[in-house]
């Protein structure tokens, strides 16, 4: 999940960040930003910011190492970002992707991909 222009798009995509971590799902912050809030940090198992895995975003190595640190292949990986550039990336990493436009469609898809209840 990306922070900038996709969890900055409103409290319904940070619930459900939550939520998939109720069912089980292990959660990822990748982003290109220095810090998170810390309501926000809470939410992931792992977080990825700015150049710490000495790639940055688009570069398909970040969301393998990424996948690296939840202890999942790539392929078992959802990612969900808002720049086309970042979306190449991680499919090119072997990633399913979500394309980001708005909270509900992103939250729809989402809920499928991952089998989760609607809210």
């Amino acid at each position: 999940m990306d922070y900038a222009g996709v969890l900055t798009d409103g409290p319904d995509l940070l619930a459900l960040v939550e939520r998939a971590r109720l069912a089980g799902v292990a959660t990822a912050l990748v982003s290109d930003a220095h810090e998170m809030p810390g309501e926000c940090a809470a939410l992931f198992d792992a977080m990825v910011l700015g150049p710490a895995l000495g790639a940055r975003k688009p570069d398909p190595e970040v969301f393998r190492r990424a996948a690296e640190l939840l202890g999942l292949p790539v392929g078992e990986c959802v990612v969900v970002d808002d720049q086309i550039g970042n979306i190449r990336g991680a499919r090119a990493a072997g990633a399913v992707v979500v394309h980001h436009r708005d909270a509900a469609t992103t939250a729809a898809e989402i809920e499928i991909l991952l089998d989760l209840p609607p809210a």
